[in-house]
C-alpha cells in the first residue's frame, strides 16, 4: 500500500515530460526526460542493420528504420508503466536524426522507392567528379558561398541525383509527381503524422542545410542550386524552424504507445545540432565534439555564418522558434570514429565488443609506432579527399592486435585534433577545453588519450544522451507546448567529469606529426583514369581497390603473431 502511495505521489511530483526519437546511423532510441530537471527517466534502444551491396555502398531499409522507432516507443512506454509513470504526462516529442542520409518514397502508397542511401556512401564519387570538373577551375568549393559546403559524396543532393538517374521507380515517381524526397527526419515525421493519410512533409533548417540545395543565408531552398543538380523543387519538404509544432502523432490505439496519439511533434534537429543544444552551447565560441559512427566537432559562431579557410563546413546550428534568429556553426566532420570499432569487430574479428577494444588497447598502453588512418570513405574535414583509403602503417614483427586496437583509438583522437586545429585557426580564439558526448565517450582510455593529444582538458557530462536531450529541449520549448525553458537561468546544472592531459606536449606533438605523415600516405589511393567520352570529359571512375592487399597482409600478420605465441 505504502509503495503504491509513494509511487503515485512521485508521479504527481514529476510534472511535464518530453520524449525524443534519436535515429542514428547504427541504432534508434526513444528517450523520455523530465522537462523541469532534464533527468532521463526511461529509454529503449534498437540496433539498425546496415547493408553494403557493393564496395563503398552503404544502405539502410527505411521500413526497418520506421519499425525500430515504433519498437523503441512501445518498449519505453512499457518501462514507464512499470515505473508507474503516467504516459499522458508526455507533452511533446522531438526528433533528431543521422543527417544527409537520403530517402525517396511514393506519397500515394507510402512505400519507399529504394533503400536509404547513408551519408557515408561513396557510390556518387563519379557524379561528384563530373560536377567538380564542370566548375570554373575545377573547384570543389564552387557552391560554398550559398551552401557552406564543398561538393562531396557526403551531402544529400548528389545521392538524390544518383537515385533519379539510376533507379527506374524513383525516376518514374518524379515524372508522375508522386515522389517525395526527405532526410530521415522528414521520413519519420511524415510517417508518424499520418503518412499517405495527411502526413506532414517537412524538415528543419539544420537538416536542410546538409542537402546542398539550401541557401544558408536566405534559409530557403535555392532555385539555382536545385537547377544545378537538376532536382525538381516540388519533391522537397517544407523547411521549418527546429522548434515548433509540425503535426500530431497518429499511432494505433491498440498499442501501449497508442497513448502517444495526439501528442505534438514539436522539435527537429540534425543529430550534431541536437548535441550542441543538449550540451547547452548557446554562446558564440562554445563547442562540443560527438563521438558516434563518425566524429563531429561543432562550434557556435552566433547569428553570422562564418566561412572556413581551413576545410571546415559552415552549417545552421539551430533556429529555436519560428520568429527566432538562426544560429550558425563551424563544423569539422570525421567520417569514421565508432565505425572503426565496428570494423575491427565485424570485419577483422579482433574484438567481440566495444568494451573489449578498451581492454585490448589498455593492455599495451601504446600503439608501438603503428598508425591507423581509417579513411574507409575517403577523408572528410579538413582534407575533403575522396581518393584516400584506409591504411595501417608502421607495422613491425612486434606489432600485435593490441597495438592495432590502440592505434584505432588514437586515430579518433588525431582526427579530432586536426579539426580542432582548423577551428582554432578559423576563429582565431583557441578552445581551452573540449565538451564531449556520444557513445564512444564511455571509453575512459579514449577520453584520456583525447586530452593527451589535444593538450587541453576534455569534459564529459555524466548523462551521455545529449543528442536526445537537445531534441527534447527544442520540442518542450516550442510555442504551444512551452514546458521547457531555455533561458540561461532556468537551465539545469550539468554534472560532468574532466580528463586532464597527462603527457608532455613534446611527445604529443611528435605522435601528431607521425599521424600527419600517415595521412599523406593514405591519399590518392583510388585513382581516376580519364576515359574520354568524346567531349573531353572523363566519364567514369575506374577504381583500383587495393584494400584486399591491406586486409590480406594484416590477417597474415595477425596469424603469424598468433602462431608465434603458440609455438
Amino acid at each position: 500500500m505504502n509503495d503504491t502511495m509513494a509511487a503515485s505521489s512521485h508521479r504527481i511530483m514529476l510534472g511535464p515530460l518530453v520524449a525524443a526519437i534519436d535515429q542514428g546511423t547504427s541504432s534508434t532510441r526513444f528517450l523520455v526526460f523530465n522537462a523541469k530537471t532534464a533527468e532521463l527517466l526511461s529509454h529503449h534502444q534498437v540496433e539498425i542493420k546496415q547493408s553494403f551491396p557493393k564496395e563503398g555502398w552503404v544502405e539502410e531499409d527505411p521500413k526497418e528504420i520506421l519499425q525500430s522507432v515504433f519498437e523503441c516507443m512501445e518498449r519505453t512506454c512499457e518501462k514507464l508503466t512499470q515505473l508507474n509513470i503516467d504516459i499522458s504526462n508526455i507533452k511533446a516529442i522531438g526528433v533528431t536524426n543521422q543527417r544527409e542520409t537520403t530517402l525517396v518514397w511514393d506519397k500515394e502508397t507510402g512505400e519507399p522507392l529504394y533503400n536509404a542511401i547513408v551519408w557515408l556512401d561513396l557510390r556518387t564519387q563519379s557524379t561528384v567528379e563530373r560536377l567538380i570538373n564542370k566548375t570554373p577551375g575545377r573547384n570543389k568549393n564552387h557552391l560554398k558561398h550559398k551552401t557552406g559546403l564543398p561538393i562531396s559524396t557526403y551531402f544529400s543532393a548528389v545521392k538524390l541525383r544518383w537515385l533519379m538517374d539510376n533507379v527506374d521507380e524513383v525516376h518514374e515517381a518524379v515524372v508522375s509527381h508522386r515522389a517525395m524526397f526527405g532526410t530521415v527526419d522528414s521520413w519519420l515525421i511524415w510517417c508518424l503524422t499520418g503518412g499517405k493519410s495527411g502526413g506532414v512533409h517537412c524538415t528543419d533548417v539544420t537538416n536542410a542545410s546538409r542537402t546542398m540545395l539550401f541557401n544558408i543565408h536566405t534559409l530557403e531552398w535555392d532555385p539555382e542550386l536545385c537547377k544545378y543538380f537538376g532536382i525538381p523543387m516540388e519533391i522537397l519538404p517544407r523547411v521549418r524552424s527546429s522548434s515548433e509544432i509540425y503535426g500530431l502523432m497518429k499511432i494505433c490505439s491498440s498499442l501501449k504507445s497508442g497513448a502517444l496519439s495526439g501528442i505534438p511533434i514539436s522539435g527537429c534537429l540534425g543529430d550534431q545540432s541536437a548535441a550542441l543544444v543538449g550540451q547547452m552551447c548557446f554562446q558564440d565560441g562554445q563547442a562540443k565534439n560527438t563521438y558516434g559512427t563518425g566524429c563531429f566537432l561543432l562550434r557556435n559562431t552566433g547569428a553570422k555564418p562564418l566561412m572556413s579557410d581551413h576545410g571546415l563546413l559552415t552549417t545552421v546550428a539551430y533556429k529555436l522558434g519560428r520568429d527566432k534568429p538562426a544560429c550558425y556553426a563551424l563544423e569539422g566532420s570525421v567520417a569514421i570514429a565508432g565505425a572503426v570499432v565496428r570494423w575491427l569487430q565485424d570485419n577483422l574479428g579482433i574484438i567481440g565488443s566495444s568494451e573489449e577494444l578498451e581492454k585490448l588497447a589498455a593492455s599495451v598502453g601504446t600503439s608501438y609506432g603503428c598508425y591507423f588512418v581509417p579513411a574507409f570513405s575517403g577523408l572528410y574535414a579538413p582534407y575533403w579527399e575522396p581518393s584516400a583509403r584506409g591504411i595501417i602503417c608502421g607495422l613491425t614483427q612486434f606489432t600485435n592486435k593490441s597495438h592495432v586496437a590502440f592505434a584505432a583509438l588514437e586515430a579518433v583522437c588525431f582526427q579530432t585534433r586536426e579539426i580542432l586545429d582548423a577551428m582554432n585557426q578559423d576563429s582565431g580564439i583557441p578552445l581551452t577545453q573540449l565538451q564531449v558526448d556520444g557513445g564512444m565517450t564511455s571509453n575512459r582510455l579514449l577520453m584520456q588519450l583525447q586530452a593527451d593529444i589535444l593538450c587541453i582538458p576534455v569534459v564529459k557530462p555524466s548523462m551521455p544522451e545529449t543528442t536526445a536531450l537537445g531534441a527534447a529541449m527544442a520540442a518542450g520549448a516550442a510555442e504551444g507546448v512551452s514546458v521547457w525553458s531555455l533561458s540561461p537561468e532556468d537551465l539545469s546544472e550539468v554534472t560532468s567529469e574532466k580528463f586532464e592531459p597527462q603527457i608532455n606536449p613534446e611527445e604529443s606533438e611528435f605522435r601528431y606529426a607521425r599521424w600527419k605523415k600517415a595521412v599523406q600516405k593514405s591519399m590518392n589511393w583510388e585513382t581516376t583514369e580519364p576515359v574520354g567520352n568524346g567531349n573531353g570529359e572523363s566519364s567514369i571512375f575506374s577504381s583500383v581497390p587495393l584494400g584486399f592487399y591491406i586486409m590480406g597482409s594484416m590477417l597474415m600478420l595477425i596469424g603469424a603473431n598468433y602462431l608465434a605465441g603458440h609455438d
